[in-house]
C-alpha cells in the first residue's frame, strides 16, 4: 500500500506537471497557426456570402491561414450562429453576425442575445430600401400605400423572414393602417427573382443585394428607411422626410465570435480585418454594394452598436403592441 501511495503521488504531481505545461502552450501558440473556418450564417448567391467569401480572400495572405468558408442558412441566421457558439471559443470559428439575425433576437425567435457575442468588426452597413419592378404601377412610395390601405393585404413584400427588420418595417407600417403582406423567402437568389416573376408587387432588400437588376433596369426604389436621402439615390425619398419614423433599423453586417474568444485573438483577428477594409480590393467591392463603412469599429464599439441597434427594435416592438 505504501508503494501504491507513493506511486500515486507521483503520477499526480506528474499529471499537475503536464496540466500546466498544456497550459502554457497554449498560451504560448502563435494564432493562428491553422485555417480559421468563416461560418455565412445566410444561403449562397446573398449579401452575407459574398462578403464572407471576399474577407476569406482577402484575409488569407494577411493572417497566412486559409479561412474556408461554410453556408449554414436557417432562422434567420441563427443556424450558423448557433455552430459559431457550441464550437470551441478559441478564435478557430467566426461567423457573419448581421442586422436580420439581432432583430429576431429582439422579436423572440431563439434565445441568442448580444452578450453571447464579441463582435469584431462591423464590416458592412447600409440603410434598407422597398424596390418594385420597372413596370410596377406604383411609381411612388404614396402610390403604394395608397392602395395597401384600399386593398388591405393585397400589396405582397418579399423579406429575408419573420422576425427580422423587413417583418419589423412592415408591422410598423400595418400599425399606420397600410396592411402589407410579408412574403418570406429563405433563399436570397428567389427572393430577388420573386417581384420580376410577379409572385410579389415589391422587395425589402438593402441596394448592394440586388445592384444586378438595378444596373439591369429591372428594379426601382421608392423608398429608403432613413433618416436622409441615399447618396446613390438622391431622386428616393427617405421615410423620415415622408413622416414615418422607421428610420433606426440598418442592414449592418459583422465578424463575430463567441464571447468567451480569448482578447488577444480577438485583436488580431480585428486588426486583420481593418487591414482588409484599407485595400482597394475591399473599397471596390463595398462601393459596388453601396455598404461601405467609413467608421473603423473597435471591438468594444462595434458590441456597443449592435446591442444599440437590438434595443431599438425592441422598442419598435413595444410601441406596435400598444
Amino acid at each position: 500500500m505504501k508503494t501504491l501511495s507513493s506511486f500515486a503521488k507521483k503520477a499526480l504531481i506528474g499529471a499537475v506537471i503536464a496540466s500546466g505545461l498544456a497550459g502554457a502552450v497554449q498560451a504560448q501558440e502563435k494564432y493562428p497557426s491553422r485555417p480559421i473556418e468563416i461560418v455565412v450564417s445566410f444561403g449562397p448567391g446573398g449579401g452575407a456570402d459574398a462578403m464572407g467569401r471576399k474577407l476569406s480572400q482577402l484575409l488569407e495572405p494577411v493572417l497566412k491561414v486559409p479561412l474556408p468558408v461554410s453556408n449554414i442558412s436557417g432562422a434567420s441566421g441563427n443556424a450558423g450562429l448557433t455552430k459559431l457558439v457550441t464550437n470551441p471559443a478559441d478564435g478557430y470559428t467566426v461567423a457573419t453576425l448581421i442586422a436580420l439575425s439581432v432583430s429576431s433576437w429582439a422579436a423572440g425567435l431563439g434565445t441568442a442575445k448580444p452578450d453571447d457575442f464579441t463582435i469584431v468588426a462591423i464590416t458592412q452597413n447600409s440603410p434598407s430600401m422597398l424596390f418594385v419592378p420597372m413596370d410596377s404601377p406604383f411609381k411612388t412610395f404614396k402610390d403604394l400605400l395608397n392602395h395597401a390601405k384600399a386593398n388591405p393585404g393585397a400589396v405582397k413584400v418579399a423579406t429575408s423572414g419573420y422576425g427580422t427588420q423587413d417583418d419589423i418595417t412592415l408591422m410598423y407600417f400595418n400599425s399606420q393602417g397600410y396592411k402589407l403582406t410579408n412574403v418570406p423567402f429563405a433563399k436570397p437568389a428567389e427572393r430577388y427573382a420573386s417581384p420580376l416573376g410577379k409572385h410579389t408587387d415589391a422587395i425589402y432588400e438593402e441596394p448592394g443585394d440586388v445592384a444586378q437588376f438595378l444596373t439591369g433596369k429591372q428594379l426601382r426604389p421608392l423608398v429608403v428607411f432613413d433618416d436622409e436621402r441615399h447618396a446613390s439615390f438622391p431622386d428616393v425619398p427617405n421615410s423620415k422626410e415622408l413622416g414615418f419614423s422607421i428610420s433606426d433599423l440598418p442592414n449592418f453586417r459583422t465578424v463575430a465570435v463567441p464571447s468567451k474568444t480569448p482578447k488577444d485573438r480577438v485583436d488580431i483577428l480585428a486588426a486583420a480585418i481593418n487591414k482588409v477594409m484599407e485595400t482597394p480590393e475591399w473599397k471596390k467591392f463595398c462601393a459596388e454594394t453601396y455598404s461601405c463603412v467609413t467608421k473603423r469599429y473597435a471591438p468594444a464599439e462595434a458590441g456597443a452598436y449592435v446591442k444599440e441597434f437590438y434595443v431599438a427594435t425592441q422598442n419598435h416592438l413595444k410601441a406596435m403592441k400598444k
